[in-house]
């Protein structure tokens, strides 16, 4: 085989080995975009890029042909491409919560990693694949032990159904000397005569989402208490 060929094959299995790299944390994560989904981002951004600078030599200026391309212009095509496959996995909760920015934004990775792997940016791309793991592992991992308050939370959506709206400000003020974080707070009357309190508030991440619902199940007045981690 050729030396480009080689050079090719190169390039096509480098870049399959850093979409496997991104895959594999977001299948961990049970994310809706997982392996087979990163291999064939990055597999194919690499070949584009590969097919987009070759093509651009392939036909270069002649007597009767004027050709003129651009290497990267079928691969700058990717990057906004790629936004439609991040924008299927943009989800909005019943709660108004945002999901899968995250995930979205792995997929604009995978794509970069496999460019910058097809355009012979080797030890670049190794770099890039590295921090992307550091900032989606590492990070936040590190900002829960040494970071700010803010940044040592997880939010919890808690609805309550109260027989008696005397209890509402028992279970609120519960809340408030636990030192939980009150977010967001409403309150609606139900058919049967009941209330139903929904609360969204910030605890410890080492607070335990069963020792929360515990806590509340045990006051007064409370008939059904569902709790939902969204944070």
């Amino acid at each position: 085989m050729e030396n480009i060929d080689l050079q090719i094959l190169l390039k096509l299995g480098i870049s399959a080995v850093f979409g496997l790299v991104i895959g594999l944390e977001r299948e961990l994560k049970r994310k809706p975009v997982g392996l087979k989904t990163s291999l064939v981002i990055s597999i194919v951004s690499c070949l584009l890029t590969i097919v987009s600078i070759e093509s651009a030599y392939m036909f270069p200026n002649s007597d009767k042909v004027k050709i003129q391309m651009d290497p990267l212009r079928l691969a700058a095509q990717i990057v906004s491409g790629i936004g439609f496959l991040g924008a299927g996995v943009i989800l909005r909760r019943g709660n108004d919560s945002i999901s899968g920015l995250t995930t979205a934004a792995m997929i604009w990775g995978a794509a970069g990693i496999g460019i910058a792997v097809g355009a012979g940016f080797y030890l670049e791309a190794s770099v890039g694949v590295a921090l992307l793991i550091i900032s989606v592992e590492v990070i936040p991992y590190l900002m829960k032990l040494i970071g700010p308050k803010q940044l040592r939370t997880k939010e919890l959506l808690i609805n309550i159904n109260i027989k008696d709206k005397k209890h509402i400000d028992e279970v609120i003020g519960f809340i408030l000397n636990k030192r939980y974080i009150l977010r967001r707070i409403r309150i609606k009357d139900l058919s049967d005569g009941g209330h139903l309190l929904q609360v969204l508030i910030a605890v410890d991440y080492r607070e335990s989402t069963t020792g929360v619902y515990y806590y509340l199940s045990d006051l007064k007045g409370i008939q059904r208490i569902e709790i939902e981690s969204v944070g």
